[in-house]
């Protein structure tokens, strides 16, 4: 019996069975469409996204693909209101990338063709039932023939019109924006500076939009562009009439519609009138209209079947949020499916996926639809916040079912906290230093992090991974987590074989900095990259104890 079955082969689909093969998990991955569509779609690529990637072993490719982000223009009625700058703090590994959504699938498809899983184009979900032991889906094939698949669970990653979430009856409460747009993807002469997006509007006398232009640059030789604006009164609904191809789905009207694709002149007449600088389009690649709504499931899942990405929640595009949000639904699943699907964590274990991500979408719903309304610049966050918040790099979980206790200082990094990246970290042997990110790389299972400036108590935490077995009391495979000391900046690097046991020298005082341990100081990082436990060395065997049985029995 294949331990997965996901619906859906989008980022959000193909990230999470991606994340369930390095774990070590069967899958299968359906899509009802007979190809991928060539469609620049979601496009920013959000630094929290390339961590993710980097932990893959994807963001190599990525970054080869992808365009630099480097900031946006606004103007409000032919004048210059803002210039935001994409910046982040230095120790952040990664900046804001802009990548089509093909491409993303393409990278992901070849991620688990890898791993070797194959797409099921041409499938389509047509029922499924669930009992306590597992799931049953009645399927279409390619070649019309319909089956019955037995699995352990589904995963329903398959778009605002989820038929998962419709059959799971999950509720989708929420609204829809009154305004349509039209999409392209096309080229400009213009010379504005490389690597910045430009949004500008025309605002009435009474401070309503009644104009709009959002430009995105995309990868490409040229000025390359994912350009939208509101459509105008030709392309309109009303004008289209009752014949007009509607988005599918339950009354959700969100995402591209068909039948009323938009020419370049349409495109090149919204330029005319709002562009900051004169610009003559050419090379339009696609262009369609679409639709916006801002909604929610009730909850994550039911049972063994779970929804993540646009199936769970839809919103406006602003900030690039939507992608790499289900990106994140994805990867905070997966590791928790996995560890109850190898009989490693109880069955409890999933109830956190939901605790911990509907609060995450609920939060991008409001903000995307506020920053849709009334303009990122109009934030009242302070910059660096917003842009933190922006680039995902503030999503945590404190507070959660998984996040049972806090250590050190409040304002250190505390469980459910993202685990931040940290340079200068260095061994015997390599003659360069290392990202903590480095360390991490290619790893599926928790791994424990041990600092401290004597390299005693590191060798007495450490050694052989004794410590382990014994928090767990034997219930829990070896392979569970992974064991790293980190040797305190000032200490001396020989003498007792501590850098041979796990070994990293925190030469620069960045993971120190970052961290801020109180004293010698252990913790966990989850395999989705948050910070799951942090105590004092001493206790090392009680908290990993605590932390573990948390996995089985989540409160």
């Amino acid at each position: 019996m294949t331990d997965v079955l996901v619906v859906g082969a989008g980022p959000v689909g193909l990230s999470a069975a991606a994340e369930l093969l390095r774990h070590r998990v069967r899958c299968r991955v359906i899509d009802r469409l007979a190809a991928p569509l060539p469609y620049a779609k979601a496009v920013g690529i959000q630094p929290r996204t390339l961590e993710i990637w980097d932990r893959m072993g994807l963001a190599r490719a990525a970054l080869e693909a992808a365009a630099e982000l480097r900031g946006q223009l606004i103007y409000v009625n032919g004048e210059e209101r803002a210039r935001i700058e994409l910046a982040l703090p230095p120790e952040v590994p990664y900046g804001f990338a802009a990548l089509p959504q093909y491409e993303t699938e393409r990278l992901l498809d070849a991620y688990v063709t890898g791993l070797g899983t194959t797409v099921e184009r041409g499938t389509e979900l047509l029922s499924f039932t669930q009992d306590q032991d597992g799931v049953t889906a009645r399927l279409r094939t390619a070649a019309g023939a319909e089956e019955e698949a037995r699995v352990g669970y589904l995963l329903g990653c398959d778009g605002a019109h989820s038929i998962v979430r419709k059959q799971l009856g999950l509720t989708f409460e929420g609204g829809a924006f009154p305004e349509e747009y039209m999409l392209a993807d096309v080229e400009a002469d213009w010379d504005l500076p490389y690597g910045y997006g430009v949004r500008s509007s025309h605002l009435t006398g009474d401070g309503a939009t009644d104009d709009l232009l959002v430009c995105i640059p995309l990868p490409g030789t040229g000025h390359r562009y994912r350009m939208s604006m509101l459509v105008p009164p030709e392309l309109s609904a009303e004008a289209a009439g009752p014949g007009i191809d509607r988005a599918r789905g339950n009354g959700v009207a969100h995402g591209l519609e068909g039948g009323r694709a938009p020419e370049l002149s349409h495109i090149q007449a919204v330029v005319d009138r709002l562009a900051p600088t004169p610009a003559t389009l050419s090379r339009m690649r696609w262009a369609s209209v679409f639709r916006i709504s801002h909604r929610i499931v009730d909850r994550y899942g039911d049972g063994r079947v779970f929804v993540a990405g646009d199936a769970a929640h839809i919103h406006p595009p602003t900030g690039a949020q939507g992608m790499n949000t289900g990106i994140q639904d994805a990867c905070n699943l997966a590791w928790k499916l996995a560890l109850v699907a190898r009989g490693e964590a109880g069955p409890a274990l999933l109830a956190t996926y939901d605790a911990e991500r509907r609060p995450v979408g609920e939060e991008v719903v409001g903000r995307t639809v506020r920053h849709a309304t009334q303009g990122m610049e109009n934030d009242p966050a302070d910059p660096r916040t917003v842009m933190l918040r922006e680039a995902q790099l503030l999503v945590g979980y404190r507070g959660g079912p998984l996040a049972r206790s806090t250590y050190g200082p409040a304002d250190a990094p505390q469980p459910g906290d993202r685990a931040p990246d940290c340079t200068g970290l260095t061994t015997p042997i390599a003659a360069y230093p290392s990202r903590l990110l480095d360390v991490l790389r290619g790893r599926t299972e928790h791994v424990l992090l041990l600092y401290a400036a004597d390299p005693a108590q590191l060798a007495a935490a450490a050694v052989g991974g004794g410590v382990v077995r014994e928090a767990d009391g034997g219930q829990a495979a070896e392979g569970h987590w992974q064991t790293i000391a980190i040797l305190a900046r000032e200490a001396p690097p020989t003498g007792l074989d501590v850098l041979a046991v796990a070994g990293c020298q925190d030469a620069e005082g960045e993971f120190a900095r970052l961290y801020r341990p109180d004293g010698p100081t252990g913790f966990v990082i989850r395999p989705d990259g948050q910070l799951g436990a942090r105590f004092p060395l001493a206790a090392t065997a009680a908290a990993l104890s605590d932390y573990f049985a948390a996995l089985s029995a989540p409160e």
